[in-house]
């Protein structure tokens, strides 16, 4: 047997065949058209629409996360920009096939420039583009392939209109050499439950055929596994699935320290799915999804409907809203439509909010309203809060709107070194892992090329975890969790060691972690913990944290009668 190495997405171990991705279409040359301009035109705009009608309706089949990405990439697709870039080819006497490869190829050279949120998308025009061949030809698009059997699936990475749909009754589990655990693929994967092992970067020399063990937990990839190493892993695989089957309990360590599980949601109709699978409650509603697709802020009245029927799913449970997060990733021309050289930096958040109060005090009156009317325990938050000040503004506006329960997103350094000071306004703190982490490592989470850094297991994001989980403590204010962090098993456990009293994760994230949790003492998670800051970095981090978890000996959960 040999191994190859990644980073794990969730417990999960599966093994079967790999079956390669299919490999991209080939270039067009640039031989002229012979059909004239005005025929070029006409079947490149068909097919650019034909691929985004298919994106969104992909995502709208998808749901969760997966739709916001795709329905981004169908935007893309009919960008004026693009098409004028197409056009011009065109009339020079291009065919619609070369046309759109070299207007693509040089679209995604400017995004590349530019950088941040945009140079991330830059990748997504490639998988664009290829559909867009594709329809011009006559031919099926690269993609996920269909050997006619259950596989593993192997690729570079996976576009994010290949992993929303991925048919998990035949792909076991994936391997990318490429991406890292807050990437696309990755964030997709954990949101579907998929077995999955990102960054493999020596999994290129896995062929199509052989037998492998993905195991990611360990984050190991098993070629060529012994009989017994696949008995195993059965095992294990049976002992999970029948873990996930379990009727869910409430989130508490073995010794019965409770820590209440939560979903992050991103609209209403995701509610029944994580009631399902045994959220405790919401720890995270993103309140864009109304206002992203919109040419103007919705009124008091379309919000107070949205958010009536969240609440009214989660009857006398805590459901967290986090207020418009817009800016930087997520520009509105109705609320900042000014250039930044470095949005990200910018006006976004709760400054972007305070520059356009009123959009601010509508969502407020819309909450209110709304909580009059359901009997969840609603909770209000207000993202990318940086000082002291901005706290004391924000909770003293949800209280003039009688909203009980006001709180902050702890993203940046600046918040996380005075949580003391913050708490002392704030009734509670959530903290988003992957803002928190782009800003102490000084690495844009959407920029490819710096996406090593984007790591949380980085012992100085830990340790400013632990300023705000100390001066929770000392409070007595809670303190959530619901980046991206709080979906990996292992790193869970560690966040309760750091104060962690919630963590809030994709659904389908919620039964691994409860059964992580499940196995560890209060006495456990604070050694594992300790053992993650003594760490240099990440990677030492969550090597030191697997080494000792393995040693200390699972607990069963203590129960009351």
């Amino acid at each position: 047997m040999s191994e190859l190495r990644g980073v794990g997405i969730g417990l999960g171990v599966a093994q079967g065949p790999v079956v390669r991705m299919t490999e991209a279409l080939p270039a067009p040359d640039d031989s002229p058209s012979t059909a004239g301009a005005d025929a070029e035109r006409a079947r490149a705009r068909e097919a650019v629409a034909t691929v985004a009608r298919e994106l969104t309706a992909r995502g709208e089949a998808a749901g969760g996360a997966a739709q916001e990405v795709l329905e981004a990439q169908a935007m893309i697709a009919e960008d004026p920009t693009l098409q004028d870039e197409v056009d011009a080819r065109i009339d020079g006497g291009a065919t619609a096939e070369w046309a759109v490869h070299d207007a693509f190829a040089g679209f995604r050279a400017t995004l590349e420039a530019v950088g941040g949120y945009l140079g991330e998308r830059a990748a997504d025009l490639d998988d664009i583009a290829q559909r867009v061949l594709a329809r011009l030809r006559g031919v099926d698009a690269p993609g996920v392939p269909n050997p006619g059997h259950p596989f593993v699936l192997v690729a570079r990475d996976l576009a994010p209109a290949d992993t929303a749909l991925l048919d998990l009754d035949q792909v076991l589990a994936l391997i990318t050499t490429d991406g890292g655990p807050t990437s696309h693929t990755a964030i997709l994967a954990r949101e579907k439950g998929i077995v999955a092992i990102v960054g493999a970067s020596e999994g290129t020399a896995l062929t199509t055929g052989e037998t492998v063990i993905v195991d990611a937990a360990a984050g190991v990839v098993t070629r060529e596994p012994s009989t017994e190493a696949l008995a195993r892993a059965a095992e294990r695989a049976a002992a999970r699935r029948s873990a996930v089957d379990s009727p869910a309990t409430p989130g508490a360590l073995a010794d019965g320290t409770p820590i209440a599980l939560l979903a992050n949601l991103g609209k209403p109709a995701d509610a029944a799915d994580a009631v399902a699978r045994g959220a405790e409650g919401v720890g995270l509603f993103r309140t864009e999804f109304l206002f992203l697709s919109a040419s103007q802020a919705p009124t008091v009245a379309q919000q107070r409907e949205s958010y009536r029927e969240l609440l009214a799913a989660f009857p006398g449970r805590k459901v967290v809203v986090r207020m418009l997060d817009a800016g930087a990733d997520k520009p509105l021309a109705f609320l900042n439509d000014a250039h930044e050289e470095n949005p990200a930096l910018g006006l976004r958040g709760l400054r972007a909010l305070r520059a356009s109060e009123d959009i601010l005090r509508e969502q407020l009156t819309a909450l209110a309203e709304a909580d009059a009317e359901t009997d969840a325990d609603l909770w209000v938050m207000a993202p990318m809060v940086a000082t002291v000040e901005e706290t004391v503004y924000f909770t003293g506006l949800a209280r003039e709107y009688g909203l009980k329960t006001a709180g902050v997103m702890v993203e940046v350094p600046s918040s996380a070194l005075l949580a003391d000071r913050v708490l002392a306004h704030a009734d509670f703190a959530s903290i988003g892992t992957n803002d928190l982490t782009q800003y102490t490592m000084a690495a844009d989470r959407l920029l490819g090329s710096v996406a090593s850094f984007q790591d949380p297991w980085h012992p100085a994001v830990l340790r400013l975890v632990r300023e705000v989980g100390a001066a929770g403590a000392r409070l007595g204010k809670p303190v959530g969790i619901c980046g991206e962090a709080a979906a990996d098993p292992l790193l869970a456990v560690v966040l309760v060691g750091l104060g962690a009293t919630s963590l809030s994760m994709a659904p389908s994230a919620l039964a691994d972690v409860r059964r992580a949790l499940s196995e560890r003492t209060a006495s456990d998670a604070l050694s594992l913990a300790e053992a993650a800051l003594d760490a240099d970095d990440a990677s030492s981090a969550r090597t030191a944290v697997a080494t000792l978890a393995a040693a200390l000996p699972p607990h069963q959960k203590e129960t009351t009668s």
